[in-house]
């Protein structure tokens, strides 16, 4: 019996403490400085449990655990529910200073009824008996005006016509103006953007031509939140405005968002995508975010009222007592998740739609498939990246975004790795040793 493959080790953040994870069995255990000796030193005492929890395996046995496991996400996958990204224009009121989509070469323009039907017929079609929702994206999707509010109600009503929720991202800027249409149909959430409190906000996301944004967007999700609309509140960080987040997160806990039971919220990085940033200093790498946010609880503890960071699968052990299933694949791309727009093409996801090169086929005016691109897209995961064969943290992983990884090297089939030590040894210590003491 040997070490398994699959074992992620190391000292927990801030303690004497170490720890010991495999995603592949299930198991994950706090070790003692003496347990975490012997690991390194590959020779373990207590051989009987290390081998039931699967630390200690049998090289052979453990590959037939593996192809198992395999098989099981596939199947689940498979049967997992979809989420179609409708993009019905690019226009949008706001002039972000890290808009990805800024170097895009769209022309604004709103969809007729033809293609929002071609959108429907598409969909019911090609995934008949998936579990399935529609997201409609942007742009901004919920521009004021008639004619940007009547494509919205026909989009609603088409979803409603096909036994389909529908989400929103949204700036948020008239979302206050949209609730009393929103309300009558099926919404699973409604994701606003909000990156600190008044001129930190103001600052990155002001009106086109300048203005102020941060208030009336607050006052839109209260208007949401008391008709019951689910708000999904997302905060994109960098260097300008991290440490911004204690404020928002009292701001968010003084308005009552964080007790509302129809509240929930996401950090995002702003990162190297396409366009999102021409400042490169500004950004954070995926570590340095999560590091300076472990630093911020420690003296800002109730930034956990507002918002638990993953830390990998750090809140997911916390918060359920148990490991997620092995990740094979976190890339959604052309599997979970697919996005169109009002120009007839079809993308993988929100990170392509947009990029004419990168679009894989198209729905109106007729169907068309690129099954070659589609094809690479769907093989992607950590059995077909060949730098996540022999990785220790691949089934934590999941060999990250496929786009960005394509960004970087020029093929799909490459890794975009994520800090999974390191995140586990903040994570850890963030909700076990730090929740203990």
């Amino acid at each position: 019996m040997t070490l398994s493959r699959h074992n992620i080790f190391s000292r927990i953040a801030d303690s004497d403490d170490y720890f010991i994870v495999n995603l592949l069995t299930g198991n994950a255990d706090i070790l003692s400085a003496d347990q975490a000796r012997q690991v390194r030193e590959e020779r373990i005492t207590d051989t009987e449990e290390f081998t039931a929890k699967g630390y200690l395996s049998d090289e052979a046995e453990e590959t037939r655990l593996f192809r198992r496991r395999y098989a099981d996400f596939i199947d689940a996958r498979d049967k997992d529910e979809v989420q179609l990204f409708f993009v019905p224009w690019y226009s949008c009121n706001f002039s972000c200073s890290y808009c990805y989509q800024e170097g895009y070469s769209n022309v604004h323009t709103t969809p007729g009824s033809e293609v929002v039907d071609a959108f429907f017929a598409y969909i019911t079609k090609e995934f008949a008996g998936r579990k399935k929702y529609i997201t409609v994206f942007g742009g901004e999707p919920l521009l004021p005006g008639n004619a940007y509010r009547a494509v919205v109600v026909r989009l609603l009503d088409k979803a409603r016509e096909s036994g389909l929720e529908t989400a929103f991202v949204t700036n948020g800027y008239s979302l206050a103006d949209y609730v009393d249409v929103l309300k009558a149909y099926a919404i699973r959430e409604v994701q606003v953007t909000l990156d600190g409190v008044g001129d930190v906000h103001d600052m990155r996301r002001p009106l086109k031509g300048g203005g102020a944004t941060f208030h009336k967007i607050a006052q839109g999700i209260d208007r949401a939140l008391d008709a019951g609309i689910t708000i999904n509140l997302r905060v994109v960080v960098d260097k300008e405005n991290l440490a911004g987040l204690t404020d928002l997160a009292r701001f968010a806990i003084a308005r009552g968002w964080t007790k509302h039971p129809k509240f929930k919220t996401q950090l995002g990085r702003n990162y190297e995508l396409h366009y999102c940033q021409t400042d490169q200093g500004k950004l954070l790498t995926r570590i340095e975010m999560y590091q300076e946010l472990y630093t911020l609880i420690q003296v800002h503890p109730e930034i956990l009222q507002f918002h638990k960071p993953a830390f990998s699968i750090a809140k997911f052990l916390f918060e359920n007592g148990s490991l997620p299933s092995p990740l094979y694949d976190s890339c959604p791309g052309t599997k979970t998740e697919w996005a169109f727009d009002y120009s007839g093409a079809i993308y993988s996801c929100t990170a392509t739609v947009g990029k004419k090169e990168e679009a894989l086929g198209t729905y109106y005016p007729f169907v068309t498939r690129n099954a070659d691109r589609i094809g690479q897209w769907e093989e992607r995961d950590v059995t077909s990246i060949a730098e996540c064969t022999s990785c220790n943290l691949r089934l934590a992983c999941g060999g990250g975004c496929a786009s960005v990884a394509s960004n970087r090297t020029g093929r799909i089939q490459s890794p975009d790795c994520r800090p999974v030590k390191e995140l586990l040894e903040i994570g850890l210590s963030t909700y076990f040793v730090k929740e203990l003491a």
